[in-house]
């Protein structure tokens, strides 16, 4: 199956060459052109990843994401112009998945594309048997990446439900930061820490009826984050 990619810029000549060697590589392509259209094809469309710059006209790249994890937790790349850690760490305080920074190399957007959407479908292959982890009230289902609190359903982002995966499958097991890092986003990423830290306080916020005395995900200071069995 073609991956299906929705590119989001209001830069027709970017979208052009991206659109193009994207489909050099067997992708399918969509694209929209400011963020309120984005909005609108992601809840029309079945994409695998989007494409989504920050500075679009009607809504900004952060507030059509804010809008897009409403009801979808499809994976989201964006692209910046700018270089800060403060914009970086915006779009994943919204759900982005990764991010790349403007001017960037086209065979990079591609490797990461593939790596992000390899990782999401490998992980929704359905197995004869379904496998789940629960805990308490909550339950884990692994092959349909799907996370239910007391029967009602919690939408996570796909790096949201990769690390709580991850911590769930090995209770009480402290895993660092680092650790984190490598084994979620890969060893080639080129983010560091913070971003473990912002997706376990959304991850918390999500899961837990009170983020600051935490049922499920804990903090083991000076070492890591761990899953309490």
């Amino acid at each position: 199956m073609a991956i299906k990619v929705l590119i989001v810029d209001d830069e027709k000549l970017i979208v052009k060459g991206i659109r193009f060697s994207l489909e050099q590589d067997g992708m399918e392509v969509d694209t929209a052109y400011d963020g309120q259209e984005a909005v609108d094809k992601a809840r029309e469309g079945n994409f695998d990843i989007i494409l989504l710059d920050v500075m679009l006209p009607r809504l900004t790249g952060f507030e059509a994401l804010q809008q897009i994890r409403e009801f979808s937790s499809v994976p989201v790349m964006m692209l910046t112009a700018k270089g800060e850690d403060m914009d970086k760490i915006l779009g994943l305080e919204y759900g982005a998945d990764d991010y790349i920074t403007k001017p960037f190399n086209i065979l990079e957007v591609k490797a990461r594309i593939k790596a992000i959407v390899r990782r999401t479908q490998t992980k929704a292959v359905p197995e004869n048997k379904s496998r789940e982890i629960i805990s308490g009230d909550m339950v884990i289902e692994q092959d349909n990446r799907r996370v239910t609190i007391a029967g009602k359903e919690i939408r996570l982002t796909a790096k949201e439900f990769d690390v709580l995966e991850l911590l769930a499958t090995h209770p009480n097991q402290v895993y660092s930061r680092e650790k984190l890092l490598t084994m979620v986003w890969g060893a080639d990423y080129p983010g560091d820490v913070r971003t473990v830290d912002v997706h376990i306080r959304r991850l918390r916020e999500k899961v837990e009826l009170n983020s600051s005395e935490p049922r499920y995900v804990h903090t083991k200071w000076g070492m890591g984050y761990f899953f309490k069995g």
